[in-house]
């Protein structure tokens, strides 16, 4: 990848946090070293594994996600890139795969997390090793806002991979294994929406598609707050109804049986 592709693809902001004593370090199989952090709720059954977006680090989604630790009953672990924030190295598309396989290797070896309690949750850019780690690994199901088909699509509606194109999603989420749900607004003017729409399709074929939760008029960066005020049709859940679709996709996942595909996956993984 070129310098001038990573310049235009990574955009690191200025770590919003110093060393709090609730982070941890990992080490990626690259040798560098990366925080992350781990949030825990009693009892809870699924860790969402997520994976932010650019322009943005640990310090900038924490207290968010504390908020979606509470009320969706789960745990949440979310891992810096490497690059970003207080991580060594330089952001790469190979040294974010080696980031969420860190995380991934910590939640299991360390947190002895079973596969089937794992769910990748990626935003924008943090799709991409989202699928990574689904197609690579075993996880439960994998969460997809706002994600890209490629980066050079984003600009261009191409038919084709082109070389030297980076986060190609759409040549490796028909290996993905697990259920897919994918959340997109209609006005997103970084990622436009059929990017969402073109990899469901192919999860559609490939029967591991969830049925998708497309904003009318969200766009990229706080479909969040547009899904509360768009929804008011019931008073019981305004102002949490984007998690409330969140909650209903990881109840799915608790309610349904595993697929054979996914657990011949598991199987040649050996886990």
């Amino acid at each position: 990848m070129g310098n001038n592709l990573a310049r235009l693809v990574f955009q690191p902001p200025q770590s919003s946090y110093g060393k709090d004593p609730n982070l941890f370090w990992l080490t990626t199989s690259r040798e560098e070293v990366i925080p992350a952090f781990y949030l825990r709720k009693p009892d809870a059954f699924f860790t969402l594994l997520f994976s932010h977006g650019n322009a943005e680090d640990l310090g900038l989604i924490i207290r968010y996600f504390k908020d979606v630790s509470h009320q969706l009953h789960v745990n949440v672990f979310s891992y810096e890139y490497t690059g970003y924030g207080m991580s060594t190295g330089q952001p790469q598309e190979a040294a974010v795969y080696s980031d969420i396989e860190a995380a991934f290797k910590y939640l299991r070896e360390e947190l002895r997390i079973p596969w089937t309690q794992i769910v990748p949750y990626g935003r924008s850019i943090g799709t991409a090793p989202s699928i990574h780690l689904a197609r690579e690994y075993p996880v439960r199901g994998v969460i997809l806002q706002s994600p890209m088909v490629s980066i050079y699509r984003i600009p261009f509606r191409l038919r084709f991979t082109l070389p030297g194109d980076i986060f190609t999603n759409i040549d490796k989420i028909g290996d993905v294994c697990c259920p897919v749900f994918v959340i997109h607004g209609t006005r997103d003017e970084i990622v436009p929406v059929w990017h969402g729409q073109a990899l469901h399709e192919i999860c559609v074929k490939k029967g591991t598609a969830y049925e998708p939760y497309v904003l009318e008029g969200g766009d990229h960066n706080n479909l969040e707050m547009q899904a509360d005020m768009n929804d008011m049709t019931d008073r019981s859940i305004a102002g949490d109804a984007f998690l409330v679709r969140i909650s209903a996709f990881l109840q799915h996942l608790k309610q349904t049986p595993i697929s054979e595909k996914l657990q011949r996956q598991a199987e040649n993984a050996g886990f």
